[in-house]
């Protein structure tokens, strides 16, 4: 048996404890209050949503998400990069960080991974790299967890491809230098995480904010609670072991 050196963990309803879907609805609409009448929000909103749409279709190796995001967002809203990137980038920076009201933080997250890295394993942040990165590392702070703390952090300013899309998982191992079946991939997400287990990963599905859209469904390893994974962690069982 091979032995499993590295753990991915996923972000949102995973280690940063929240309902995906709430909360992107309302980052959106912060988004668009934020924008207000420099452009039509609910147009920009739209495109918002297309652009990463696009991104997650995309399958090209020679372009980043932000490459594919930017050039859809463009082409579609017939905006220059000079008119709309600093508002987006603002709000990047001075709103996003205020939004950890729409999450539940809990000790847990660096509890775990703190566990993991005293068991020796290595650790990444597996989280659909459909943010930059100022996003993805304003979650981190929320649990009080910083990009250093980790092997990778995915961002869509680096990565060419999104969940469930199994080259996601690829690069990750690639960039990392292990082979998938050296991984363990932690998740909440049945179609978006567990995946990953095509590529010869183990998985672990956590429970509190469990999302399964229904199909396709994938053989989960192991399962449980933030409380479980942590024990699993601990004692080195189930799929840690």
């Amino acid at each position: 048996m091979s032995t499993r050196t590295t753990i991915l963990f996923d972000l949102d309803g995973t280690l940063l404890e929240m309902r995906t879907e709430p909360f992107v609805a309302q980052y959106l609409q912060e988004l668009g209050k934020y924008v207000g009448d420099r452009f039509d929000a609910k147009k920009l909103l739209t495109l918002i949503w297309d652009a990463t749409k696009a991104m997650i279709a995309s399958d090209d190796p020679g372009k980043t998400n932000e490459e594919v995001f930017t050039e859809h967002f463009l082409q579609t809203s017939g905006l220059s990069k000079e008119e709309i990137w600093p508002v987006f980038e603002a709000f990047y920076r001075d709103v996003f960080p205020s939004l950890s009201h729409l999450t539940f933080p809990s000790p847990w997250a660096k509890k775990i991974v703190e566990a993991a890295k005293a068991q020796g394993f290595q650790v990444a942040v597996a989280t659909n790299p459909v943010f930059p990165k100022e996003a993805i590392y304003s979650r981190l702070a929320w649990i009080e967890l910083a990009p250093d703390d980790f092997e990778l952090v995915t961002v869509y300013e680096e990565a060419h491809y999104t969940k469930p899309n199994p080259a996601y998982f690829q690069e990750i191992c690639d960039r990392l230098g292990v082979e998938p079946t050296a991984c363990i991939m932690v998740g909440n997400h049945m179609q978006e995480d567990m995946v990953a287990g095509k590529l010869g990963m183990k998985t672990f599905l956590v429970t509190n904010y469990l999302e399964d859209r229904g199909e396709p469904v994938y053989p989960v390893d192991q399962r449980g609670t933030l409380e479980e994974l942590y024990q699993a962690i601990v004692n080195r069982t189930g799929v840690f072991a």
